[in-house]
C-alpha cells in the first residue's frame, strides 16, 4: 500500500456553495463530488475506502503527537520541550482543554476519520459491483478502520459522543459511555473479521486484514478485563505462528524501512517520503513519519520527546547469554554511555558521536541506521500491532485466567530468546522467582512488555489495564520512575479533558469528563 495513490480530498460530502443568492445553493461545484454524483461506481468505493485510509497521516495520530499522549505520557517518557504547554501536557497540567496539540487536534481528527469509514459504510452496499467480495473488503475495511478510531477515542477520553451514520454540519454531539464505545468496537471487529482477507496481494499491502480485526479485538477485550474472550482471539494467532505471522530474528527490523510489512507486523501504517508536502488534504499531503523529528537530539531534531533513564537500568539488570548488554537497550534510547555498552555496535549518532549529558533520547524508530539527519519525512513504517505484543498478551491471558505460569512463560521466553536478543528463560534468569505465583508473574510480565514494546503508543493502555493509574499505591510506583505522577490526581488524570469546544457547541448534550 506504500505505493498506493491516496485519494486525499477533503470530506466527500461536504459542497461547497456561494452565500451570496439562495438560488446558487442549488449549483453543484463541478470541481467537488457531491453525495448524489459520486458512490456510484467501484472506483469511487476504492477511493472512498482510500480517503478514509489517508487520515493516518495525520498529525494527531501516530504521524506525530499521538506519541506525545500514549509514550510521553506514560512513565517510560516526558518532554522538557521549550513549548511550555506542549511539555505541561506531558505532565498532567491541562490548563487549556482546547489545546490544538495537545487535545482538539486528536479529537478531531479521529472523528473525521470516523466520518469518511461512516461514509464508506452507508453508501458502498448500495454500489453494483461484479465482485461481490471486493465489495466486502472495502466495507470490512472501513469497519476495522472506524473501530481503531474509536479505541484510540476510548483510551485518551473514555467518554465521546458515538457517530454511526456521515452527519453534515448541524450533527450536535451527544453523550456516549465507556461501554458503549467499547461495544461498538466490538460490533465493528467482528463484522470486519467476516469481511476482510488473511492476507493482501503485493499491490495491496498494508491495508486492513482478518488478522488486524482479531488483534484489535483481543486488544480491545483485554483493555476490558476480557481475559476469556482475548484469549480465544489471540489463539489463532499462536495457532497460525510459522504460516502467516512470527517474530523475525533481528528486533531491528521491526522498525526500519528495509524489512517493511515482515511476518512480525499485523499492522502498520506505511509510511513513506515520496509525498514532501504539507498535511492538508490534497495529493501532494505528506506521508512520511513526522516523530522522529520531534524526538531527535537537539541540533538535529526538537528534542521534545525523551526516555526515562529507568529503562537503561532495568535492561542492565541481565545481560545476553553472550555476556553482552540487551541489544534492545541500544536500539531504543540514546543515552550518554551507549558507545561504552555497545562497543561492538557504530557509535556515531546522525553521522558524528554526541555527548548529551545525562539526557536519555529515544532511539527507537529514528532514521539514524541509514541516514544523518532527521526531517518530516521519514519512511519507515509504524507497526501499531505487531506479534511481539500477540505473545506477551497470550501470557497474560493464560496467568489472568488461572492457566498454569510455567505455560504462559514459554510465550515470554519466546521474546527473550529471540535470536537477536538472546536472553536467558525466565527460569534462568534473575527474575525466575516470578514463576512463583501469578501475581509475581504478572508483575513481571509489566517490566518484560515495557522492555520489547516501549515507545510503540502501548505503555498508557497497559497502565490503564493494570489498574496503576487508579489507587496511590499505583501512581507511588510510577512516580519512582517518572516524576510527572507527581502531578497525576486519581480518579481525573485516567482520561483527557473532552475538547471544551465541543462540550459548548453542544448544548449540554455532550457532558466534561470528571473532575475537570
Amino acid at each position: 500500500m506504500k505505493k498506493i495513490n491516496y485519494i486525499l480530498g477533503g470530506v466527500l460530502a461536504i459542497i461547497l456553495t456561494s452565500a451570496c443568492s439562495e438560488s446558487l445553493l442549488d449549483i453543484d461545484n463541478p470541481n467537488e463530488p457531491t453525495v448524489s454524483t459520486f458512490w456510484k461506481t467501484e472506483d469511487d468505493a476504492q477511493k472512498g475506502i482510500n480517503a478514509a485510509y489517508s487520515m493516518l497521516y495525520k498529525c494527531g495520530g501516530w504521524m506525530r503527537w499521538l506519541s506525545f499522549r500514549y509514550d510521553l505520557g506514560s512513565d517510560e517518557g516526558w518532554s522538557s520541550s521549550p513549548w511550555n504547554e506542549l511539555a505541561e501536557w506531558t505532565h498532567f497540567n491541562y490548563v487549556n482543554y482546547n489545546f490544538w496539540e495537545g487535545n482538539n487536534e486528536h479529537w478531531e481528527e479521529f472523528y473525521v476519520g470516523i466520518f469518511r469509514a461512516n461514509q464508506v459504510l452507508k453508501y458502498v452496499s448500495d454500489i453494483p459491483f461484479s465482485d461481490a467480495t471486493k465489495q466486502k473488503q472495502i466495507i470490512g475495511q472501513a469497519e476495522f478502520l472506524r473501530a481503531l478510531w474509536y479505541f484510540q477515542i476510548v483510551t485518551l477520553w473514555e467518554n465521546g459522543t458515538l457517530n454511526l451514520e456521515p452527519q453534515d454540519g448541524n450533527y450536535i454531539p451527544s453523550d456516549a459511555s465507556e461501554a458503549d464505545l467499547w461495544a461498538q468496537i466490538e460490533i465493528d471487529l467482528k463484522a470486519a473479521m467476516n469481511n476482510l482477507p488473511e492476507k493482501w496481494d503485493a499491490a495491496n499491502t498494508g491495508r486492513a486484514t482478518y488478522g488486524a480485526a482479531k488483534a484489535l479485538l483481543a486488544k480491545a477485550y483485554m483493555q476490558q478485563h476480557k481475559y476469556a474472550e482475548a484469549k480465544t482471539e489471540l489463539q489463532w494467532f499462536i495457532d497460525k505462528e510459522g504460516d502467516l505471522y512470527g517474530l523475525v530474528d533481528d528486533y531491528m527490523d521491526n522498525f526500519t524501512h528495509y524489512n517493511e510489512n515482515n511476518k512480525e507486523g499485523i499492522f502498520e501504517i506505511q509510511f513513506d517520503d515520496k509525498n514532501k508536502g504539507d498535511n492538508g488534504n490534497n495529493a501532494s499531503m505528506a506521508t512520511g513519519f513526522e516523530r522522529t523529528q520531534f524526538y531527535a537530539p537537539g541540533g538535529i531534531g526538537w528534542a521534545d520527546g525523551k526516555a526515562r533513564a529507568w529503562l537503561i537500568g532495568e535492561y542492565k539488570k541481565e545481560t545476553r547469554l553472550d555476556g553482552k548488554n540487551d541489544i534492545r537497550l541500544y536500539n531504543n534510547v540514546t543515552y550518554k554511555e551507549s558507545a561504552a555498552d555497545f562497543p561492538d555496535e557504530n557509535p556515531l549518532i546522525y553521522g558524528r558521536q554526541w555527548d548529551w549529558g545525562d539526557d536519555c533520547f529515544i532511539r527507537k524508530y529514528s532514521t539514524t541506521y541509514f541516514r544523518n539527519f532527521e526531517d518530516y519525512f521519514a519512511t519507515n513504517n509504524f507497526r501499531i500491532i505487531r506479534y511481539a505484543d500477540i505473545l506477551l498478551l497470550y501470557a497474560e491471558c493464560i496467568a489472568e485466567t488461572g492457566g498454569s505460569i510455567a505455560e504462559a512463560a514459554v510465550y515470554v521466553d519466546k521474546i527473550r530468546q529471540r535470536p537477536s536478543t538472546n536472553l536467558a528463560k525466565l527460569a534462568d534468569s534473575p527474575f525466575a522467582d516470578c514463576l512463583t505465583s501469578k501475581d509475581k508473574f504478572l508483575k513481571r510480565l509489566q517490566m518484560e512488555r515495557s522492555l520489547e514494546l516501549c515507545f510503540e503508543g502501548i505503555r498508557w493502555m497497559d497502565l490503564k489495564r493494570w489498574g496503576l493509574l487508579d489507587n496511590q499505591a499505583g501512581i507511588d510506583e510510577l512516580k519512582t520512575r517518572d516524576v510527572d505522577f507527581n502531578n497525576f490526581v486519581i480518579g481525573k488524570h485516567r482520561r483527557l479533558p473532552i475538547p471544551q469546544v465541543e462540550v459548548d457547541n453542544s448544548g449540554g448534550q455532550l457532558t466534561q469528563n470528571p473532575m475537570y
